[in-house]
Order: C-alpha cells, then sequence, then structure tokens
C-alpha cells in the first residue's frame, strides 16, 4: 500500500453530501468503473475545484492552464491529447464546467462543495489508475478504494460482480460489501448503520477466516476482520451521543489483493 494511500483524508468523519453532488461523483465513478478509459473523466473535476488552483484564478482557470494541469494525469491513464480529451469530456459531461470571465470555472450545481469534489474526484482516480486491466480490474478496484478510504465507492465497485455471484461467492462478496459499508457509516458517525452492516458482513465471512476466493484472485481481509470485530464490539456497547474516538483510534482496515 503505498503512503499516499496511508494518508488518506478519508479517514476521518465525513459530511453528508447533498443529493445533487452524490449523482455527480457517482456517474463518473461508475463510469469509470464500467470503462478504464471512462478514468479521465475523474481529472477534469480534481483540477476544477482545487482551491489554489481557484484562488489564482477566481474569474475562471485559463484553458491552457487547465490542459497544462490535465498532462501529467492523462498520460499516466494513457492519454496524450488533452485539449482532444477536455473536448470530449464537455461532450460527454456538460454539467463539469461553464465558461468565466477569463476561463473555466466548476459548474454552478457544485456549489460551495468544490473543494470536496475535487479531492473525492482526485482520491478516485488516485485509487484506480495504477489498477492492471483486464478481467481482474472491477475487483481490484473495489480492494483500492477500500484501501483508500472509499467506502461508498468501493460497494460500487463491488456490486457488479455480485449481482452475477452464485453460491458461496455470491454471499462473501456481499460480506466485503458490507464491510465496506460499515466503515461508511463509520464515517458519517451512524453507529446503528455500522453495527448492522458489522454484524452480518462478520457472519459472511467469519467462515472463510476472511480470505476470499474469486475467479479473479483473492481478496485477504484477515486483519480487517479482526479490527471491525474489535470496532463492533465497542459499537454495540456505545450509547447513540458516545464518543465516536476509540472506533478511529484502532488501525485503518486494508485488504490486500493475491
Amino acid at each position: 500500500m503505498s503512503d499516499d494511500c496511508n494518508r488518506t483524508p478519508f479517514w476521518q468523519r465525513q459530511p453528508q453530501l447533498p443529493l445533487e453532488i452524490q449523482r455527480f461523483l457517482q456517474a463518473r465513478l461508475e463510469a469509470a468503473l464500467g470503462d478504464p478509459e471512462a478514468r479521465q473523466a475523474l481529472v477534469w473535476p480534481t483540477i476544477l475545484g482545487a482551491p489554489a488552483l481557484r484562488n489564482a484564478h477566481p474569474e475562471g482557470v485559463p484553458e491552457a492552464a487547465l490542459l497544462g494541469h490535465a498532462a501529467r494525469m492523462l498520460g499516466a491513464l494513457g492519454h496524450h491529447d488533452p485539449a482532444a480529451a477536455w473536448a470530449a469530456h464537455r461532450g460527454v459531461w456538460p454539467d463539469t464546467a461553464e465558461a468565466g470571465a477569463a476561463g473555466w470555472r466548476p459548474a454552478a450545481s457544485w456549489g460551495a462543495w468544490g473543494p470536496l469534489v475535487s479531492l473525492r474526484c482526485g482520491w478516485q482516480l488516485a485509487a484506480l489508475t495504477p489498477l492492471p486491466l483486464g478481467s481482474r480490474y472491477p475487483l481490484a478496484c473495489g480492494v483500492s478504494l477500500f484501501n483508500h478510504g472509499l467506502y461508498h465507492e468501493c460497494h460500487d465497485a463491488l456490486e457488479p460482480l455480485w449481482d452475477a455471484a452464485e453460491g458461496d461467492l455470491k454471499g462473501r462478496l456481499q460480506g466485503l460489501i458490507l464491510l465496506a459499508g460499515g466503515y461508511h457509516h463509520l464515517q458519517l458517525h451512524n453507529r446503528r448503520g455500522l453495527v448492522a452492516l458489522w454484524e452480518e458482513a462478520l457472519g459472511r465471512l467469519e467462515p472463510c477466516g476472511g480470505r476470499v476466493a474469486t475467479p479473479w484472485g483473492e481478496v485477504r481481509a484477515e486483519a480487517a476482520l479482526d479490527l471491525t470485530a474489535r470496532r463492533l464490539d465497542h459499537g454495540r456497547r456505545m450509547t447513540e451521543d458516545a464518543d465516536f474516538g476509540p472506533l478511529w483510534a484502532l488501525d485503518r482496515p486494508t485488504w490486500e489483493l493475491a
């Protein structure tokens, strides 16, 4: 796991996002999960909402600057024509940006959420950029998103695999999804939600010891299972207004894809 992953800004309480922002983020992530080529859709919100860039260009980021910032991120995805990529993006995702007096600004629908949209899209991009393509890509997405603290996105990555699975594999993939869902509830400080999901997750994963064999590799979540069991024990004993500090104090869980 990379140092950047270890320093994830999402290992802390997160705000409940407005529905419009949730839909904005989910649409781009689902595209990137379904087609690795679409990961470039995450590049432009990452740049346009970045606070330093917005402060430097309050009337809009000049297109030359926008393309310059995008070049490195797109290059890591195998795309080397930022101008063509930006034109194509605007055709598919017109709600990303609008023209300002001196350049491009985030669309008005972002409201005050621009910095968080930038951060979340950037972290999604960091999680998905280095992954193997081909049949392993969807499962690798789920593991990497979990390890970057993007638990809601992890659920979105694993759900299509769960939907197509059968038998024991279906139940164990559901266990991983529920485990991630519980950590999403931890980010929202929803005690009842995290307890309910972790109880079911442990029931599905403990029989296999936290090792989930799939056609695309084995997810090894033994340590995460132990950490979650310890959190669940504390969560069961919490009152509704109790301090969540002890749940955050334990190590952050991670999975391994072998």
